[in-house]
């Protein structure tokens, strides 16, 4: 057990990828470092432990990316997603430093595999992890440990304690007793507020009965909230959110990667009255995927049901659990528990509204699109027509929240009048809505996770020798 009475000169709360990245990254400048888990090491990594890759900018191709994939090409993918809400100068900054990881993740003893193909269309700007999530955490932990970084498991941070604009002291409770540590530098790497259901439903209402949190149960926003009643600048929506469609039969918490569906842009979506209610095509699913959360969530009941046939079965990877299977429309909507004639009739004006002569291709925008519907779907329109039909039903898939704290370029919080504090750094969930306003980019977390992680680590370092 760390001896808890000496002053390290940085303490991270978090376990999840942007902690340990920021605290192997000031151990190995020289710092004393103190790593606080709230979850069981069996539960160690928050949602990190659900990742598959993250998205890198490259100029040519490499031992882990295929092609090319230019600053100026990811800049406008990240706008068109953010619609706009989003720090440039820190986006563009996380951006360009993505390119730079690969060695330090290597080193550290992350490993790649080859990208993945058709729904995800990955292959030249994600980057997969080789054992997914829990390897990446895995080997942090490892390479954490080896460098000489204290961790502590099932140890929560109740308040760090602030005046002036610096962390004077940090309460925590380990392994449920009260403590009280001292470090020259924080960085606060403890996730969003998913978890806290009661924090939720201030926005959200009792929509959020019918919520599915995917990730970790442990992010619960206490070092958030803490922060901000203590006047940390605050960033971001509280009502925006990573969220996906994923089966309506998963649990409640921590049900992860394997939960979500990727079925959306080659099938018919409808809510629990049988009615379309969003562009199913509108862009690959990567940049689109983690907008339809929002979207079920917004219908009755906050649950929706994807339909498709034999053609598109194949097309996509199926979820851990069975699709709902049935020899016509009709019979598919009485077993997902909708009106068969009204989801019949559906699926019947979807078809006419496809104009023949289309060329399909799933592995681009293929313009296939319907006309005189509302909404029209604007690419991979094709025909529900050829049995057996296959159904999912869906739920809000909640990752992490955008609320969070402000930062600069340095990773250093800024406080409420707009000067940074003393001594507090932040990475991860907790500052990504510096970058992410709304929407989202597959892998784009583990990026601002790992680029900010590093600042805060080296930074925080830099700052307690000083």
């Amino acid at each position: 057990m760390p001896d808890l009475r000496q002053t390290y000169d940085v303490l991270v709360a978090g376990g999840g990828n942007a902690a340990l990245c920021a605290a192997i990254t000031a151990r190995q400048a020289g710092a004393s470092v103190l790593l606080l888990e709230s979850a069981p090491k069996a539960f160690r990594g928050g949602n990190s432990r659900h990742t598959r890759n993250l998205r890198a900018m490259h100029d040519k191709p490499n031992d882990v990316l295929i092609e090319a994939y230019h600053e100026d090409e990811y800049w406008d993918d990240l706008l068109r997603v953010t619609g706009g809400n989003t720090d440039e100068a820190l986006a563009r900054m996380t951006i360009r430093a993505s390119s730079g990881v690969f060695g330090w993740m290597q080193a550290c003893g992350v490993r790649f595999q080859p990208s993945l193909t058709g729904t995800l269309n990955l292959g030249r700007t994600n980057a997969f992890f080789l054992g997914g999530g829990k390897a990446l955490v895995n080997a942090y932990y490892l390479t954490a440990e080896r460098l000489g970084v204290d961790i502590i498991y099932d140890t929560e941070v109740l308040s760090l304690n602030m005046d002036d604009g610096f962390v004077r002291t940090v309460d925590i409770t380990l392994r449920g007793f009260p403590e009280t540590v001292q470090a020259r530098c924080v960085v606060a790497s403890a996730g969003g507020f998913q978890a806290n259901l009661d924090w939720m439903r201030q926005y959200w209402g009792d929509a959020v009965d019918n919520f599915v949190i995917r990730g970790t149960p442990f992010n619960r926003g206490r070092v958030l909230k803490n922060l901000l009643d203590q006047g940390v600048g605050a960033i971001g929506d509280p009502t925006q959110c990573h969220a996906v469609a994923l089966d309506a039969r998963a649990p409640k918490f921590d049900g992860g990667i394997t939960t979500r569906l990727d079925s959306v842009p080659y099938s018919v979506v409808v809510n629990q009255n049988g009615d379309r209610f969003y562009d199913e095509g509108e862009d690959v699913w990567p940049k689109r995927y983690a907008i339809w959360g929002r979207l079920i969530a917004q219908q009755p009941g906050q649950i929706a049901y994807s339909i498709c046939d034999s053609k598109a079965f194949r097309l996509f990877m199926p979820s851990v659990y069975p699709a709902y299977k049935a020899d016509t429309i009709e019979e598919l909507a009485i077993r997902m528990k909708l009106d068969p004639m009204k989801v019949r009739q559906t699926v019947e004006e979807y078809n006419a509204a496809i104009p023949p002569g289309q060329s399909f291709d799933n592995l681009k925008l293929d313009g296939n699109h319907t006309v005189g519907l509302t909404p029209n779907k604007t690419n991979w329109a094709r025909s529900v027509d050829k049995g057996p039909f296959y159904g999912y039903p869906l739920r809000p898939g909640i990752t992490f929240t955008y609320l969070g704290v402000r930062v600069n370029e340095k990773a250093q919080v800024i406080m409420d009048n707009g000067q940074p504090a003393g001594n507090l750094f932040a990475s991860g969930e907790i500052m990504a809505g510096n970058i992410l306003g709304k929407g989202y980019l597959a892998g784009f977390g583990m990026t601002i996770g790992t680029v900010f992680g590093r600042i805060a680590g080296q930074e925080a370092a830099n700052r307690a020798r000083n």
